[in-house]
């Protein structure tokens, strides 16, 4: 990969607030990569929306008698806050009820796709709630899935990914009463006219063992037709006629914003995509994005890194729950780094892992001691032997040559686990730990120099050298990861906060540098 890159992840629920679980999926990993690339001098777009015009929102909408713009509106704020806090730089994050440039881009599409035959119209059956007299279609109906057994709302089953299909004793989300079922004409996304130029697609992308499956799986039936219109007063108008009393369905919008997010139509196409996201959210990527893309003529091999469910109490993170793991709050309290980094080590990549509060504090440990602790030693020692300035000798000390061939083959393998063919957050954490206890080891060793002579000062003056470039090296190699506190030891030591995650960050401040204190503490406050 040579060329301009996008990075998209799936859009949040703007019916409530980030919580941990968002993190520990899509976005600070997103994040990372981005970071890391952008650090190459690479080209990219980093990219979401929000998902205002959900039946979830409607949902809530409807339980607490209010109305669904407001709460859309105010979640969208808190999440683009939210994710500023924990550092997730976003180059957009579309906002669909206000862009009406996404809503001109959106209309031309669906009317494209109409024309083309490829939305058409179909009859089906769905449930209706005499008691609330209101259809029911996504999380306004629950009940058991037909395929897994797994409690889905009535579209696509977030435990399997599979769409359709008729639930297993259905309920009212509002009221709880069981359903009718009526006939109600609605617009269909029709995929299998698009079969070859999808199976190309998923055959090309790199997918997932279990995201290949799925895609197997689906394409040897009939491809499905998901509803891309709902019978509702909330969302999106819809742009052709006949349907004035329904709007364009959440799915379909959400894959849209994703898509116009990398661009107006003249702009360059990217050489390559890569889509974070929850498992849950599998068909919508593999299956309605790529279509969309297929029909605005931009077909791109895709890379696909979708995660398993992040749990508290056995049961996935949502946003209905009240289980006070919001970003926000965990923000205030740990901090950035700390949060950042206790979600990478966590995440969910291809199997459910399980969030614990009290576990934070032993990420913050961790980098308390020996992260801090290290730092303070050579920081406080610059100081007190060296009057704040970086002495005029080259890097030594007992040890230096093995533990220097060492931190080059971890830059190595740091590279490789950042990039995006082996993207590996979990695995460069273990990195830079052990970079950090090989520093601090060697600083150790070293500090029984017999500092009144004159050999002895300079041994214990290069051994410091050698320490301050390994900090100036870890301020490179951790900024993708923990941007806040690396940006401040890079501060502390005069380093440009942004360089490449390379063997040349493997080099000390200049001599004569004076190094100011740095605050403290560096990382996780």
């Amino acid at each position: 990969m040579s060329g301009p890159l996008w990075i998209t992840a799936s859009p949040p629920g703007a019916h409530g607030e980030l919580h941990v679980g968002h993190l520990a999926g899509p976005y600070v990993a997103a994040d990372v990569l981005s970071r890391f690339l952008r650090a190459e001098g690479r080209t990219v777009r980093l990219t979401t929306a929000t998902a205002q015009h959900t039946d979830a929102v409607e949902l809530r909408a409807r339980r607490a008698n209010r109305d669904p713009g407001d709460i859309a509106e105010g979640y969208h704020e808190a999440i683009v806050a939210d994710l500023a806090h924990a550092r997730v730089a976003f180059d957009l994050v579309t906002h669909p009820a206000a862009d009406v440039g996404f809503h001109a881009w959106l209309g031309e599409t669906f009317r494209r796709l109409h024309a083309e035959g490829l939305i058409a119209a179909r009859t089906r059956p769905l449930p209706y709630c005499p008691a609330c007299e209101t259809w029911l279609y996504g999380t306004l109906v629950t009940g058991g899935c037909p395929r897994c057994g797994a409690t889905r709302g009535g579209d696509v089953c977030r435990a399997c990914s599979r769409p359709g299909g008729e639930l297993v004793e259905p309920r009212c989300a509002v009221c709880a009463a069981p359903p009718t079922t009526r006939r109600l004409r609605r617009l269909h996304l029709l995929l299998e006219p698009l079969r070859d130029q999808l199976t190309d697609y998923w055959s090309s992308s790199d997918l997932s063992p279990r995201l290949a499956a799925l895609c197997e799986d689906l394409a040897e039936d009939t491809l499905p037709s998901p509803a891309v219109t709902r019978p509702s007063r909330w969302g999106l108008p819809v742009p052709v006629e006949g349907y004035p009393d329904q709007r364009i369905d959440a799915a379909f919008e959400n894959a849209a914003a994703q898509l116009h997010a990398w661009g107006p139509d003249d702009r360059p196409p990217p050489e390559h995509a890569i889509a974070f996201a929850g498992f849950s959210h599998a068909f919508e990527q593999a299956v309605v994005l790529p279509a969309l893309q297929i029909a605005r003529g931009l077909k791109l091999p895709t890379t696909l890194r979708l995660n398993d469910p992040y749990e508290l109490d056995g049961r996935p993170l949502s946003h209905g729950s009240r289980h006070g793991a919001w970003v926000l709050d965990l923000v205030t309290e740990w901090g950035s780094d700390t949060l950042r980094r206790h979600v990478l080590r966590d995440r969910p990549g291809t199997r459910p892992t399980a969030f614990r509060a009290a576990d934070l504090e032993r990420s913050w440990q961790v980098l308390r001691e020996p992260w801090e602790a290290w730092l303070e030693r050579l920081l406080g020692a610059v100081r007190t032997d060296c009057g704040g300035v970086v002495p005029a000798v080259e890097p030594g000390g007992a040890g230096w040559e093995r533990l220097r061939g060492r931190l080059l083959r971890t830059a190595a393998d740091l590279r490789e686990a950042y990039g995006p063919e082996e993207f590996d957050p979990r695995r460069v954490l273990a990195l830079l730990d052990e970079v950090v206890h090989q520093a601090a080891d060697f600083g150790h060793t070293n500090a029984h120099h017999h500092r009144d002579r004159p050999e002895g000062a300079r041994r214990h003056q290069g051994a410091l050298v050698a320490q301050l470039a390994v900090a100036a090296a870890l301020a490179a190699w951790a900024w993708p990861v923990m941007p806040e506190g690396a940006a401040r030891l890079a501060a502390a030591l005069r380093l440009p906060a942004v360089r490449r995650v390379d063997e040349h960050a493997l080099t000390p401040p200049p001599p004569g540098t004076r190094l100011p204190p740095p605050p403290a503490p560096v990382f996780g406050s």
